[in-house]
């Protein structure tokens, strides 16, 4: 009895590395073996960063509103802590994006919690 190989299953799986190694250079996007382990590396990497992502906004939030609010006579723990105390439940992507676009709303909400 011949031996039975699932040649359209493993074509496919050397297609989908292949094609998500498009645009790599060299050998990373050509050869089979050295293309698995660029897109592993690359899944890797993509997992990570989705995580980073959230982090460096938050980052850059908490620095607007720090700025936004140092020009207003406080800083931004201050801040922060007089917003919780005061209950008014405002996350920091909207405090930033108040500080950014909206000045006069943003001043009046520090000035509510001074």
């Amino acid at each position: 009895m011949p031996r039975s190989v699932n040649h359209v299953a493993s074509r496919a799986r050397r297609k989908k590395v292949l094609k998500a190694a498009r645009g790599y250079f060299g050998a990373r996007s050509k050869v089979f073996t050295v293309a698995k382990n660029a897109v592993d590396k690359a899944m890797g990497y993509m997992y990570r960063d989705r995580k980073f992502k959230k982090r460096a906004y938050r980052r850059l939030w908490i620095a607007r509103i720090n700025a936004a609010v140092r020009m207003h006579g406080m800083n931004y723990s201050t801040f922060i802590s007089k917003l919780n105390k005061s209950n008014i439940d405002l996350n920091r992507k909207v405090l930033a994006d108040l500080a950014l676009n909206e000045p006069q709303t943003f001043a009046s909400i520090v000035n509510s919690v001074k």
